[in-house]
């Protein structure tokens, strides 16, 4: 039975079942489409979100250190990505990798994992959707002496540190929450080269907005505003790190769309190291003029951005801003749903779901159902849960993924030398390990509350592998020996 739980998928089997009738997604991706998949899902939080939550709470200025850090360590396991990505074009990014190398048992970790990484992070992203759209429609009501409803745009829900329990807020449901996530999923429900030219296009406006921000406040930074650089620490930093994590969660996010690729070989390696160059580079020049410009303890918004340049007595720039992060942030919300059905999809056409899951729609060729699924729970939770208690939940869970991809990358090299590799991850071992050590640290340095939920999400998932996924796996029921015809009379 220990042997049964770690058998593993061989890469011929993985790649014949994505031509399997019913169940085949269009090859329709180029190489910029994933590009600015990987840019419309990293950028986003990193920039209008997380910097300033981050600042205020743990890091202070050191929240550029922080960025610094996070950015280093997803560099490592990146490369990893790349490789497998190139490696194995199949549909379920870290999921499908672990299936491939360490067998059925941490797979289902994995894309149990994977699940709360993405539908979590959506949450978040949903989230500060709202907290921006929030913004801008107040920015054109003042004038008038109107305002947003707050019992429609924040959470009913709220985590008391003190207490150690959820508390009500007076509020009643984040509503623009609920409706950019069914927008979207009704988007990805039609189809993904469709969603992606128009991610393309809010990729754009977001780029332009952010050079805009950098242009019109670089010119108000205040050096006294970085002293002290480390007001928390060091440590404060490194759990800054570890959160913000998240904020570069998109480049493995392109890797769940391989199995849509063109030429998946070629561009996925191109596509994963291009968007995280990009987003790096972004995340700590905003983050050094947003702590320059405004002291670090007034940035513990869910939009910081705008409240810099509101700061700056510059409405009508908070407002431009507002949109071009509602653009930034639909896109990192559009990858992310585009991303979850993905994972769910692999698992069901492994057996590890039911199977109803794995449904592709005849016309649109999309995995409809498992958009649907995600779009309803991300729709639900985000309405209702506050935003520092997914950001904890999600980092976790993107971490535990990175240390699995690069110890995937290692198993691989040794056992299986055979594999054509069209990209290989460089000064091998030393990224993959270095990839694995710094990801381990990160988790180290979550808050003790993280840990905990992260432990009851991995209990509840093995009791559902145990009680259903073991017994309905495709690659258990295939080794299981055929039964003996009756004999004639």
């Amino acid at each position: 039975m220990f042997h049964a739980l770690f058998r593993k998928k061989h890469l011929s089997q993985l790649m014949s079942d994505t031509e399997v009738e019913g169940h085949r997604l269009r090859r329709s991706l180029s190489v910029w489409d994933l590009i600015a998949l990987g840019v419309g899902c990293i950028i986003g939080v990193g920039v209008f979100v997380l910097p300033g939550v981050e600042a205020a709470k743990h890091a202070g200025p050191g929240i550029i250190l922080s960025f610094a850090i996070a950015g280093l360590a997803c560099a490592c396991s990146a490369l990893c990505y790349a490789e497998l990505a190139a490696m194995i074009p199949v549909a379920g990014s870290a999921y499908t990798y672990g299936y491939a190398t360490l067998g059925e048992l941490p797979a289902w970790i994995i894309g149990w994992d994977l699940i709360l990484e993405y539908m979590v992070a959506a949450c978040l992203v949903s989230i500060g959707w709202s907290a921006y759209l929030t913004n801008l429609i107040n920015n054109i009501l003042r004038g008038w002496g109107g305002a947003m409803p707050a019992a429609l745009v924040n959470a009913p829900l709220d985590w008391s540190d003190t207490l150690h329990k959820f508390v009500t807020t007076g509020a009643v449901v984040n509503l623009p929450a609920i409706f950019i996530v069914g927008l979207l999923t009704i988007l990805l429900v039609r189809g993904v080269k469709e969603s992606s030219r128009i991610n393309l296009i809010i990729v754009v406006i977001k780029l332009a907005v952010i050079v805009f921000f950098i242009v019109l406040a670089v010119w108000h930074i205040k050096p006294a505003n970085w002293q002290p650089f480390m007001p928390f620490g060091f440590g404060g930093v490194m759990t800054a790190a570890a959160i913000v994590f998240l904020a570069f969660v998109g480049f493995d996010a392109v890797s769940t769309a391989a199995e849509e690729a063109k030429n998946p070989q070629k561009d996925m390696p191109i596509a994963i190291m291009s968007s995280l160059g990009i987003a790096t580079v972004l995340y700590m020049s905003v983050s050094a003029i947003m702590t320059g410009v405004v002291p670090y303890a007034k940035l513990g918004v869910p939009d910081p951005v705008a409240l810099v340049l509101n700061e700056l007595k510059m409405p009508w720039a908070s407002a431009v801003v507002s949109v071009g992060a509602l653009a930034g942030i639909t896109s990192v919300l559009l990858v992310l749903i585009l991303a979850q059905p993905r994972i769910l999809f692999a698992m069901s056409r492994d057996g590890l779901l039911p199977p109803g899951l794995s449904k592709v729609h005849k016309r649109f060729k999309t995995p409809y159902k498992t958009t649907i699924l995600t779009g309803l729970i991300v729709a639900v939770a985000s309405a209702l849960l506050p935003i520092k208690i997914v950001a904890e939940l999600c980092s976790i869970g993107t971490l535990f993924a990175f240390i699995i991809v690069c110890s995937g990358v290692i198993v691989l090299r040794y056992t299986r030398k055979d594999i054509i590799r069209p990209f290989k991850t460089p000064l091998f071992p030393v990224l993959p390990a270095m990839g694995v050590l710094l990801c381990a640290y990160l988790m180290a340095n979550l808050p003790k509350t993280a840990w905990e939920r992260f432990l009851i999400w991995l209990v509840i998932g093995l009791a559902i592998f145990i009680f259903y996924g073991r017994k309905h796996s495709v690659l258990r029921l295939d080794a299981a020996p055929t039964a003996q015809p009756a004999p004639r009379d």
